[in-house]
Formats: C-alpha cells, structure tokens, sequence
C-alpha cells in the first residue's frame, strides 16, 4: 500500500515526536525548519567553546521519551512498550543514576538531578526541593511548622488533581464542548479551576512556601495567579518521576529524536523557512490542505499538514483568511499569549572558585505577586526581577572549556505587547542581571570570570522564532485558554490540517508537547481510519503512568 504523504510545519519537540509516531502509522513525512538546526525553542548555541541549551533545560516524564524511541517503521509489527521499573521508579533512577530505558539509552543518556531545584529567597535562605517526603517536610518545619498541616492536606488535594488530572486525563482531547462538560463537574469538586496562587495560599500561610509551592508554572509560560489550580499537578508529576538531564543538554535530546525519525524514514530539511499552507476549497464550502510553499517559491504537495509553530502566526501568516471561519484574525489575536524572557548566557572561569549553587537554581526576587502582576498584566518592566539560574556544566563538564562553567539565566518580562524597545532595555537588563549575580555572592567574581556573555529578547522569540508578539511558551495557560478552550490539534477550519505543540492541547512544557503529539497522532489515526491494531502504536502503554 502506499503512504500517505504528510509535512509537519517545525523541528521542535513536538514537531520531532509527531513525526517519529506518523512514521510509526505509515506515513511518508518531511518536516520543513526555519532554522539551520533542529529543536525550535531547544536550539543549541555552540561558541567559544561553550554548549548552551537555548530553551529548555527540564526533563520530566522520562518514560514517555522511551515510548518514542520504542516505536519502530513496520506498524503492523508494532507493539506498546511495555516499561520495566527501571523506566518507571525514580527511586530506582537515583540509586542507578540512569533515568532513560533501553531504548532511550541507545540514542541519548539521561540522568536524574537533585535537588529538582534550589529555591532562592530575596534573604539569602534556600529550600532544596529534590521530592523526598522528610526533606520536604524538615525544610518545611524550619520555616514554618505551622505549615506542617496545611503541607499534608495540600500533598492530599494535590495528588487527587494529579490522579484526575494527569494519570486519568492527560491524553484526553477536548476537541467538543461535551467532552469537557464530562469532566467540568470533577474539576469544579477538585477545586481545581481555582487560580493555583490563591489555591496554595489555603494551606500555607508563610510566604515562603507559597512561593515554593506555587512557581513552577512560569517555567511553562503562566502566571501562578492566574493558571487553574489543576497546575498543582505539575508538584506531583516531578515528585512520581523526578527531574532529570540529558548529557551534552537538552540538545542531545533534539538530536536523538531527528536520528530516530531519520532510521524510521522520515526526512527533515534546514533552512526552509514556510510561507503559505496551500489550501484547496471555496470560502465556505469544504476547505483541504494541499500542501506547502517555501519562502523560496518551491511548492510541497502533502496530504496532511501538521504545524508545531506558533499558533497565531500559522493561522495569520500562513493561511489565507478567506479559508478561516473560525481561526479568524480577531479570534487569533484576542487570545492570550504568555510572558516572554531575556535568556543571557555566559561562560565564565571556575578555577578556584567555591560555586555554593546547583544544576537548577530558582532565584526569587523581593517581590513575588505584585512581580507578577507587572510581567502579565501590566506589562511594564520592572525595578526588581526573579530568575531561573541553570548551570549545567556542574553535571556536564563537556559542555564548557576546561576550568569553566557554561550557564544560562533566564528572566521573565512582558511579551511584545508592552511596546518595550529591547535594542535600548537588552543589554542594561543584562549588566543589571550579572552585577546581582555576583555582588549578592551567588557567583564571586563574576565580572572579572567572565569569558563569554550573549543573549536573547522576545524580539529573537517575535523574528527568529516567528513567535506572535516574542511570546514566550505559546497561548497563556489561562483557565479560559485551556482544554476545550486551547487551540484544538485538528482544525475546525481546514480538513486535514493540525497542530502539535506548546500552542496545542495540553499546553507547554517538554512533557506536555511530547504529549501533544501523542494526541495529535491518535486524532490524524481517527481521521485516517487506521486499524486499531496499528493505532497502538499511539496508545497507552502497557503499564500504569502510575
């Protein structure tokens, strides 16, 4: 039988898994990529002898990695992966110090990391939170032994969300209003549409552990005091597998996965940047993807398409609008794109120098809801900043010259919504930045170490990325922007035309995206009306995600 041609629109993440599972499915498919490199947000910079991730640095989730290297070209001889504990038990992953299967491993070493963070308040004090219950709650007694109780109820709460939320409906695709209103009732009883911030603060009453307990949605693009409480999950998803950390970076994750999509038969070309997505149709009659062009005027024919870019500019840039009835420019520009960030990285000598600080470090300024509200709302720069401090080169010396360490730190600002003119703002943000570094000690010396120093601002996001307004992570995690209310993976405009992806259900974030293509595949399987013996090729492992 022949195969079916498709094209998916970008090499990130997302982009990559789709293809390595619809060439599991039996398509033909090409991915087509701006950049002269795969990985989207997870480009690697390599200069002055320095590796820097560009994006993102947390890996969570580790077995669904193994489930995309575990697929295989012969669908019909496709089976589900069916995980040992080695891929499932993080305890076991700490005490081997291997976090990827064998599969996994065949392509890219991944190793766990603890702490998972080291939580830095404007006082100089810290909480290491590496998922060990009496670590937790020690740290929690020397801040706050009120705060003991109000931990054990929300470690309860917290788990009935994730239990609900992640294990039960992580691969649900809300693609009607019924299937939402199916589960509407169990998220209103979980108290899970609650905004997360105000959520947190039910069970503890110190600052500081509102703080702890309530950040990690910023590191997928949403406010903590804004995003629903089902993002309670996110503690519990990295407490049940752990964090973990590609040797060589996130980079040598990018790059197994265009070796595996490659050894499957699928063929991905640089420098080929997407300007139209060719549709054949009537402005409101039936409406069918065709194909691709490229900004150099060569013409893609493909019988499906799939974007992994940006949702607003797909729709605005590359589809004409006389074939959008419901991804109208009003409605895609009236949606809420997340925060943007100035990413500095830097290389800098370590010789002699006593670095008190870990792989990932959360760095948290004087102000933390008012910082917020200033960053999504208001959308102004402000005085003071927190930051996510990542120095890999602690775990991976490879990724930095001998006696240097290669960092990166991440702060978030406003999208280009706020009108900021970054060409004048960058670079004293950066100066700002690295002076606090060193004179509040975190890196003594830092100036006079310095060997390398560049970095990025929603304008890379805005026109390198093609990112709608330098957003950050894609449509903002908002109640009102999630499930049903999330850009859908297939379009309700254009027949065989989808999206895979942080923009796409479920939202952003490594796992997240991997599971979007997960979803995205079982939706193009529906559509294509392949047997369910091959559509397990997308399914459900065989063991419990518990």
């Amino acid at each position: 039988m022949e195969r079916k041609q498709a094209i998916i629109i970008g090499s990130g993440i997302g982009g990559l898994a789709l293809g390595i599972r619809l060439q599991s499915l039996g398509f033909d498919t090409k991915i087509f990529e701006k950049l002269d490199a795969p990985g989207g947000r997870a480009y690697v910079r390599r200069v002055d002898g320095f590796t820097f991730d560009m994006g993102p640095t947390v890996i969570t989730v580790p077995h669904l990695i193994e489930e995309l290297f575990s697929l295989e070209r012969d669908a019909a001889a496709l089976a589900e992966p069916d995980f040992s504990p080695q891929v499932l038990d993080i305890n076991n992953r700490i005490r081997t110090g291997i976090s990827g299967g064998p599969n996994t491993s065949k392509y890219v070493k991944i190793i766990p990391i603890l702490p998972f963070y080291r939580i830095y308040f404007d006082d100089g004090s810290y909480f290491d939170y590496d998922g060990d219950p009496e670590s937790t709650r020690r740290q929690i007694q020397a801040i706050e032994p009120e705060d003991l109780a109000g931990y054990e109820r929300f470690h309860d709460d917290a788990k009935a969300i994730f239990d609900r939320g992640f294990l039960e409906l992580g691969y649900t695709y809300f693609g009607d209003v019924v299937t939402m209103l199916k589960i509407a009732p169990d998220l209103v009883k979980l108290d899970a549409v609650r905004p997360l911030f105000a959520f947190v603060k039910r069970y503890f009453k110190s600052p500081k552990l509102q703080q702890v307990f309530s950040f990690e949605p910023l590191l997928v693009g949403g406010s903590p005091l804004k995003v629903p409480a089902i993002y309670a999950m996110i503690h519990f998803v990295e407490k049940t597998w752990g964090i973990h950390f590609a040797m060589g970076g996130t980079g040598s994750l990018v790059k197994g996965f265009v070796r595996k999509f490659e050894e499957l038969g699928g063929k991905i070309y640089y420098n080929s940047e997407v300007s139209r997505i060719d549709v054949e149709g009537t402005r409101f009659g039936r409406k069918v993807v065709k194909g691709i062009a490229l900004a150099d005027g060569s013409v893609h024919p493909a019988e499906l398409v799939a974007s992994n870019g940006d949702y607003a500019n797909t729709y605005m840039k590359l589809i004409d609008k006389k074939y959008r009835f419901i991804n109208q420019n009003a409605r895609v520009k009236f949606a809420k794109q997340s925060m943007s960030i100035v990413v500095i990285y830097f290389g800098f000598k370590a010789d002699g120098l006593d670095l008190d600080l870990r792989h990932h470090n959360i760095i948290l300024g004087p102000r933390y809801e008012a910082l917020l509200d200033e960053i999504f709302e208001q959308k102004v720069l402000s005085k003071d900043f927190s930051q996510y401090l990542h120095i890999p080169s602690l775990t991976d010396p490879s990724l930095a010259p001998p006696g240097h360490h290669a960092a990166y730190t991440l702060v978030p600002v406003p999208n280009n919504k706020s009108g900021l003119d970054w060409s004048k703002l960058g670079e004293p943000l950066v100066d700002k930045v690295l002076t606090f570094l060193e004179e509040r000690g975190y890196i003594p010396e830092l100036r006079q170490r310095l060997v390398h120093k560049s970095f990025i601002t929603p304008d890379y996001f805005e026109n390198t990325l093609n990112s709608y307004l330098g957003n950050g992570f894609g449509v903002e995690p908002v109640l009102t922007q999630s499930a049903f209310f999330r850009p859908h993976n297939r379009s309700e405009d254009i027949e065989n035309f989808y999206l895979v992806g942080a923009n796409a259900q479920p939202g952003g974030g490594t796992p997240a995206v991997m599971m979007s293509a997960k979803i995205t595949a079982r939706v193009i399987a529906k559509d294509y009306a392949i047997p369910d013996t091959i559509v397990k090729a997308v399914g459900t492992p065989k063991v419990s995600l518990k």
